[in-house]
């Protein structure tokens, strides 16, 4: 028998899964074992450039930290910054024992080496799970560290009736550093999962997936077409109409007769990674 979530808000349409709930949830259980731990986790975030959305994503995490009690150091640089420059404050944060998780901001300005940038850091120490050390032990099955963003698409799966280890998934994305950590982590719980670009769909496989995770930033580039109706959609994409308004990489608007699952832009994937980052940077203060 299938448990009914409290996060799933079913409906005779689309059923959305509320990450914003779930996320508040995990946030206040959170709030009381670090209270009851006597620790002080602290995390140091590096945001460089001006780009909007990481600024947003970086002032809703530091607020979102605050609340729950982890400290933060956000250092904002201009895109001009040397990587120089960033590597010198992630080795001060490395030997700062005060500073128990590192968060780079991504994406970088063009110009700069993320991977470099990454690699400075002390895997340890490494709040998102992308160091390359941390990569090599999760795909070894010897991992510690889960990327929140992947760990809060597995948490947002698991409040549908949809059962990974039966499931077909498809993984629609443009970055092997998203979908690669996230095929892993499906495959190792039983599903069968298949990765396309965006640009070389197989649109027949896709409208038989049980699951489609889309992280493309192309504003409602899944169509009904390429949907069944049964299927649990997390949509991972922000974008901006010319409106103004926040939209996903999946046409939602389209989608409300499908007796389905999907995670809604914003309130979906979002808030669900705040929260693992801030799960992420207890457990390696404990540790």
């Amino acid at each position: 028998m299938i448990e009914y979530s409290p996060y799933a808000c079913y409906h005779p349409g689309m059923n959305k899964i509320d990450g914003k709930s779930l996320a508040a949830s995990i946030r206040e259980g959170l709030k009381r074992e670090i209270a009851e731990s006597g620790l002080r986790p602290k995390l140091g975030v590096l945001l460089v450039g001006e780009n909007p959305a990481s600024n947003l994503y970086v002032g809703l995490k530091e607020k979102a930290a605050h609340e729950v009690g982890i400290e933060t150091d956000v250092r904002r640089l201009p895109s001009t910054a040397t990587d120089d420059e960033l590597k010198s404050i992630i080795r001060e944060w490395n030997s700062d024992d005060s500073v128990t998780g590192i968060l780079v901001q991504l994406p970088l300005p063009p110009g700069h080496d993320t991977d470099a940038v990454i690699q400075t850091m002390l895997p340890r120490k490494d709040a998102d799970g992308f160091h390359p050390k941390n990569l090599e032990a999760l795909y070894a099955g010897e991992g510690t560290i889960v990327p929140p963003l992947h760990e809060g698409i597995l948490r947002l799966i698991a409040q549908t009736e949809i059962m990974p280890n039966l499931a077909h998934a498809v993984i629609i994305a443009n970055s092997d550093t998203f979908s690669k950590p996230l095929e892993y982590l499906l495959k190792k719980v039983g599903a069968f999962v298949q990765t396309f670009n965006p640009d070389d769909l197989d649109d027949e496989i896709v409208s038989q997936a049980d699951i489609i995770v889309i992280a493309v930033g192309r504003a409602k580039f899944l169509k009904r077409s390429l949907v069944k109706s049964s299927a649990c959609i997390i949509d991972v994409g922000t974008n901006k109409t010319v409106e103004g308004k926040t939209v996903g990489d999946v046409d939602a608007e389209n989608m409300s007769d499908i007796p389905g699952w999907l995670s809604p832009v914003p309130g979906g994937v979002g808030p669900m990674t705040i929260a693992m980052l801030l799960k992420s940077v207890f457990e390696l203060a404990k540790k």
